[in-house]
């Protein structure tokens, strides 16, 4: 009696650890479903298919990957077991002429998501996707990176939203980027944060990138440009064409920055560092050799610096 009893409790608790996968179960787009699995091994889901209501009634067998199933899988509405990642394309034809009906793919996602796989860090201080914007028009560009050896995975799917509107977004070209294009008003003071995700897979392996943020915490200012120098010591240079007017309301302010002949602007060795809201500045030190730089940053947000835009003095020769 205990060992019937046993019995029983053991496939009461097999069917219950299946029924929890089969909840599971996400449509992510047409044609895509996510499953869910713990990051163990052995699991194994049961993932609900059908082939269509067009198609009851019908004489339906079912391939994965283009395989038959050995016994054949029959039937509008199936059901098939998937271990650990072993998702796939999941066809139905009609009998016998072996028509293809319909698909269904499906992708597995470790749930809590690890997200270690497919993309890298973009730096040890950003996450995964880094994201910028020139001015505060509602136009976003966001990037990631493939580690080494994931560089076939492919993006299924990118979602922007701030509070409840979708934001239309364009995937780049090379799949390692999108364009988008928030609809909102630059003089609106942001309530909401913009919410990104980018669905990406490797095979049969699925994983989400999230990145929140404000816009004003992404606008950077383009390089400055018409850098030039008057009168041997008198810098001056121009708000980038693409920052949003009027000045006096979207205000820039700028780190002046001289390092020695030869050094980088991101040098730490300088001879003078400044900050200024103007757009010119008079030098007064005696060096006949050196490099002047300078860079842009919303003066209200202190959001991300623009790059270094430089002229190299040496004497009475300067290149800007």
């Amino acid at each position: 009696m205990q060992v019937l009893l046993l019995i029983s409790l053991s496939v009461a608790i097999c069917w219950a650890s299946s029924d929890s996968h089969q909840e599971n179960v996400e449509t992510l787009t047409d044609n895509v479903v996510v499953l869910r699995v713990p990051h163990d091994h052995g699991i194994v889901s049961r993932v609900p298919l059908t082939c269509g209501q067009a198609n009851d009634n019908k004489p339906i067998f079912w391939r994965k990957n283009g395989e038959e199933f050995m016994p054949p899988l029959e039937g509008n509405q199936v059901t098939v077991m998937v271990k650990e990642m072993d998702g796939g394309n999941y066809t139905c034809h009609l009998g016998p002429s072996k028509e293809y009906l319909n698909h269904t793919v499906i992708l597995v996602q470790l749930d809590p998501d690890n997200r270690t796989v497919i993309l890298e860090k973009k730096s040890p201080e950003e996450d995964h996707i880094h994201c910028s914007a020139p001015n505060y028009k509602g136009s976003f560009h966001c990037t990631w990176k493939k580690t080494k050896y994931r560089s076939h995975a492919s993006v299924l799917l990118v979602k922007a939203e701030r509070y409840l509107d979708s934001i239309p977004c364009v995937l780049d070209a090379d799949g390692l980027g999108v364009h988008c294009q928030d609809a909102a008003c630059p003089y609106k003071e942001e309530q909401y944060r913009i919410s990104l995700t980018v669905y990406i897979h490797s095979y049969a392996l699925l994983e989400a990138y999230t990145k929140s943020f404000y816009l004003r915490e992404i606008v950077r200012p383009a390089k400055l440009p018409n850098l030039r120098i008057s009168q041997g010591k008198n810098f001056s240079w121009d708000y980038p064409e693409s920052w949003e007017k009027p000045c006096t309301f979207f205000g820039l302010q700028f780190q002046i920055k001289v390092v020695p002949s030869g050094h980088s602007c991101h040098s730490g060795e300088f001879i003078m560092n400044n900050t200024t809201e103007q757009t010119s500045y008079e030098i007064n030190f005696k060096p006949k050799k050196y490099i002047f730089c300078v860079r842009a940053q919303d003066k209200h947000t202190h959001g991300p610096w623009s790059q270094w835009s430089q002229c190299t003095v040496n004497k009475r020769e300067v290149k800007c």
